[in-house]
Formats: structure tokens, sequence, C-alpha cells
């Protein structure tokens, strides 16, 4: 499984960036896809998440409201509209996927996120 993150990048707090993932080189369609996210000296924590089948979604505590995790099937493409950014969103952030029924995740390289 390969996945191709993009759109990080530098923004003032208030300000709001979009996130996007590519996935492809799967056999199983992903059962859940989503974002990750760790900052310097922390655990890397559960952004936003979305089953595929039931649509169920989860967003952290710390997010919801500002953002919003969706997904493009055509292109097997799921994206993540950061709004109202703040300095403590600034992280790196990471693509997720699961597929065939395993609790195992595939991970992107990270993207970087930076509020200022």
């Amino acid at each position: 499984v390969q996945l191709v993150e993009s759109g990080g990048g530098s923004v003032q707090a208030g300000g709001s960036l979009k996130l996007s993932c590519a996935a492809s080189g799967y056999t199983y369609s992903p059962d859940c896809m989503g974002w990750f996210r760790q900052a310097p000296g922390k655990e890397r924590e559960r952004v936003a998440t979305f089953y595929t089948l039931g649509g169920v979604t989860y967003y952290a505590d710390s997010v919801k409201g500002r953002f919003t995790i969706s997904r493009d099937n055509a292109k097997n493409t799921v994206h993540l509209q950061m709004n109202s950014l703040k300095s403590e969103d600034t992280a790196l952030y990471y693509c997720a996927t699961r597929h065939g029924g395993s609790s195992s995740w595939y991970w992107g390289q990270g993207t970087q996120v930076t509020v200022s």
C-alpha cells in the first residue's frame, strides 16, 4: 500500500490548509482511512478517521468543528480540510489506512503543518 500526502505548509493562526492523500497498491479496499499527527515530544494522536462501511466518522475533541475529513472514492483519495488553525495544530500529519479487516495501519511519509 502506498500513501502519498500533499498540502502541508506554513500558515498563520486562523488560516486554513487542506491535506490530501492518494492511496494505491492495495488488494483490499480500505476499511478505514484517516489522519494522525505527531508534534515534537508528543505521542502520535488520531485526528480524524472514517470507516468506509457505515460511514462512521471520528474527530479528536481538539479539532471538532474546525477540521473536516472527506473522501473522493473515484480517486481513492482522502482529504482533511483544516480551518481556524491554531499554533497547537503544528505537527507532522500522517495519512493512514487499514485494509481487509486488519487492525494494522499503513502510513504515509508525513506532511508538515506549521501554524504561527
